[in-house]
């Protein structure tokens, strides 16, 4: 069993009304989220719909079982701050409900299985970027970005109900998908969308998401996929 990394910080909220409702600015109005949550110390319940107290603004998109945790990594944050120039974006700030360390799309595989804390969780899918922290960060295209550098996220199912909590380490029990990492599925659905022979292996592989898959059917189906929705929705 190999230790892979562990939570730096355990994230938890309520849905929250932000923004000015009088904004002509689309950026400033006023929106609903889930994504400002409070940092805690203490054990907290995960079940198959996610951290007892947390919520989601938008359930038809986000959260259930199969996007029960949200997991992000740390490092990425000096990125984020050295490209974009702002100190503000820091843990926590692309709603993640944790914060890993020595973990990151590169190293993590899809349907990888690992023990934390008391449960047992499995990786699901990568997460695709919404417009919400662009409007957040005051960065239009910041969910672009986002899904252009892989910096994404992921999201994992849990197989066994417990508590977690910040520092405990993940243990890797099983890798039955070594080929497909978070990071070479987003490059493939993002940036190799021509190399039709990587667009066949992706879908058919066992572990892909259906929604991947509906999306991968479309590109070799010769259609276009318009993101502008999910990345810019109500911003533009």
């Amino acid at each position: 069993m190999s230790i892979y990394g562990k939570i730096h910080t355990l994230y938890t909220g309520g849905v929250k009304t932000v923004g000015n409702p009088d904004a002509d600015n689309k950026m400033n109005q006023q929106w609903k989220t889930g994504a400002f949550k409070e940092k805690t110390d203490k054990p907290v319940f995960l079940s198959k719909e996610g951290l007892a107290g947390d919520e989601c603004a938008d359930k038809k998109n986000h959260g259930g079982p199969e996007k029960a945790l949200f997991a992000y990594s740390l490092a990425h944050y000096d990125n984020w701050q050295r490209e974009l120039g702002n100190s503000g974006i820091t843990a926590g700030g692309n709603g993640e409900n944790i914060s890993v360390m020595h973990m990151d799309e590169t190293t993590v595989h899809i349907a990888d299985i690992y023990e934390l804390g008391g449960t047992m969780i499995q990786v699901s899918q990568p997460r695709r970027p919404c417009w919400k922290p662009a409007r957040r960060h005051g960065d239009i295209d910041l969910a672009k970005k986002i899904e252009d550098t892989g910096r994404t996220g992921w999201y994992f199912r849990v197989l066994e109900e417990g508590s977690i909590q910040a520092g405990d380490t993940f243990k890797l029990l099983e890798r039955p998908c070594p080929d497909w990492t978070i990071g070479r599925m987003n490059e493939v659905l993002y940036h190799n969308r021509d190399n039709i022979g990587l667009l066949e292996n992706l879908r058919d592989s066992k572990f892909t998401p259906p929604s991947w898959k509906s999306a991968l059917d479309k590109l070799l189906a010769g259609e276009r996929i318009d993101d502008s929705k999910r990345l810019y929705g109500p911003n533009i």
